[in-house]
């Protein structure tokens, strides 16, 4: 079996998603940086893999396939044949759409938009993106109060979607220290075999760290 093409950008939190559950079913993969700055998402060749000009997307095989969450899905379908990742049993399931969902909304507005302000100076009114991360903060807190995982009693897809950017929403001025079981969460995610960090950059809060 041929590698999947895996591209990307080391920045972009969808991408480390990705990137997260390749490493975690130990897949064999191809990395393929596309330069965000230089415009390579908009071009001819890369339209191609993804007509919304985004990463990531991934080859494999006869297939590709772009957006993260829907990658994911494809991945843990395909390869993790103890449906870890993606529960078999239909209630488990959904409870990972709710937590992918979430990663799509909430995270996605919030830490993750927040981020953008501040790291690529995107034109998004930083305090509602930091006000709604603190809202979904704290929900994910009182979630993860007796409880190891997001949506099963282990790690999922939900733990890996939406990890990347709650682990660096610091970087879009959003602290973690009222949110001890998040922070512990996320030391989970770090601990698993075949965890891959995503790139981290001193802006927002961790500027003055």
């Amino acid at each position: 079996m041929s590698a999947i093409k895996f591209y990307r950008h080391p920045l972009s939190g969808h991408s480390h998603r990705v990137e997260l559950l390749l490493s975690l079913l130990k897949l064999d993969f191809e990395t393929i940086e596309i330069d965000l700055m230089k415009g390579e998402q908009k071009s001819p060749e890369f339209l191609l893999k993804n007509p919304n000009g985004q990463v990531p997307a991934i080859e494999d095989g006869e297939t590709t396939l772009w957006d993260s969450n829907a990658i994911l899905v494809y991945l843990a379908t395909k390869y993790d044949t103890n449906r870890t990742f993606l529960p078999s049993n239909a209630g488990e399931a959904a409870e990972v759409q709710k937590f992918l969902s979430l990663a799509a909304g909430s995270i996605a507005f919030g830490p993750a938009a927040a981020r953008l302000v501040t790291l690529f100076g995107a034109s998004i009114d930083a305090d509602v993106s930091i006000s709604l991360a603190h809202q979904t903060l704290a929900k994910l807190e009182s979630h993860l109060a007796n409880r190891q995982w997001l949506a099963t009693e282990q790690v999922t897809l939900a733990d890996i979607a939406n990890y990347a950017y709650i682990a660096l929403a610091p970087e879009g001025n959003v602290a973690l220290q009222d949110y001890p079981n998040v922070r512990d969460w996320l030391v989970r995610v770090e601990s698993l075999d075949g965890f891959v960090a995503i790139q981290s950059s001193p802006v927002g809060l961790k500027s003055a760290a």
